[in-house]
């Protein structure tokens, strides 16, 4: 062999496999991804689920979000020889024909769509099963498809998810500001109605709280707090892992100790200076931790990518 063809073959074994589209069947068009990593019918292979509101398949959104935590995540898998799907949401970016109005939706539209997903990969690949990860409200999507056992499902992986209902964890973050005082009769009179199934005109509140609960995804809310994410834990007979960061600014160690409190088999993973996009903070600032958010350069925290591979490892499905 040449030295050309011996570094030819040294670059095709090292350098990282490219993105790959895939799609599968949605409501009214169709759901669109990007498969990471090798494929066979004995490739482990992981669907990630994005977080809430306008989060694409790399775990970024128009609003300044731009540590891509799935794409990194994704990257990292596939150097261990796991493959992965990040998916963008029904209405949203290249899922955008999937239905006309991405707001008209609920979280069991999504648990909808991932069990889609988890068909088609299967039919692609021949694999036996497929995993399910959640990022933040995408573990509560991935609980939701988990509690109706669908076929080929091989376990749970909920990073950085909710254990308490949307409503407390709402109320919560309302109240720990003093600033808020002035509206926050407003907003427990809006998180009471959304609980009771009911809708308010966002107008009648006070700014602004008419952006936060606005009218179109009002129907979503109500989907999203009638769901208790510990009770979904609960339901859960496959292989689970819970990864939790302790320097998350969004969703606390309480979280996460709740998810385990209601599915005591699963496996609960808490890792020091990790914040909630996945990356190594230093220290208590509230500001450098924030800053991590529109790094995608900054790598994701090894723990992470060593946590779910060493799960996924310890359960391969032969």
């Amino acid at each position: 062999m040449s030295l050309v063809t011996l570094f030819a073959a040294i670059i095709a074994t090292t350098a990282p496999m490219a993105d790959r589209d895939i799609a599968a069947p949605g409501p009214q068009g169709p759901l669109k991804g990007s498969w990471a990593g090798p494929e066979g019918a004995k490739v482990p292979v992981v669907l990630m689920i994005p977080g809430s509101g306008p989060t694409d398949r790399d775990g970024n959104s128009p609003g300044g979000l731009k540590a891509a935590p799935l794409r990194l995540l994704a990257e990292g898998l596939a150097a261990k020889g796991i493959a992965s799907v990040r998916i963008d949401k029904r209405g949203m970016f290249a899922s955008a024909g999937a239905i006309p109005d991405a707001n008209k939706v609920t979280i069991d539209d999504y648990a909808a769509d991932t069990r889609s997903w988890i068909a088609a990969i299967r039919a692609k690949t021949g694999v036996p099963c497929v995993w399910v990860l959640g990022h933040s409200e995408g573990g509560l999507v991935a609980l939701d498809t988990a509690a109706a056992k669908p076929a080929g499902l091989c376990g749970v992986i909920a990073v950085s998810t909710p254990g308490r209902r949307l409503g407390t964890v709402m109320r919560a973050q309302f109240h720990a500001n003093p600033a808020n005082a002035p509206i926050l009769a407003d907003a427990d009179r809006m998180i009471d109605a959304l609980e009771a199934g009911r809708t308010i005109p966002a107008a009648t509140l006070a700014p602004p709280l008419p952006m936060i609960f606005a009218d179109a995804v009002q129907p979503f809310l109500i989907n999203a707090l009638a769901k208790d994410p510990a009770k979904l834990a609960a339901t859960v007979t496959k292989p689970m892992l819970i990864v939790q960061g302790e320097s998350d600014l969004q969703v606390t160690v309480e979280d996460a100790q709740r998810l385990k409190a209601g599915q005591p088999k699963a496996t609960l993973v808490l890792l020091p200076g990790v914040n909630h996009v996945l990356k190594t903070v230093e220290g208590n600032s509230h500001g450098a931790n924030i800053a991590t958010y529109a790094d995608p350069n900054l790598p994701i925290a090894p723990g992470v990518l060593t946590t779910v591979a060493d799960f996924i490892g310890s359960h391969i499905v032969k």
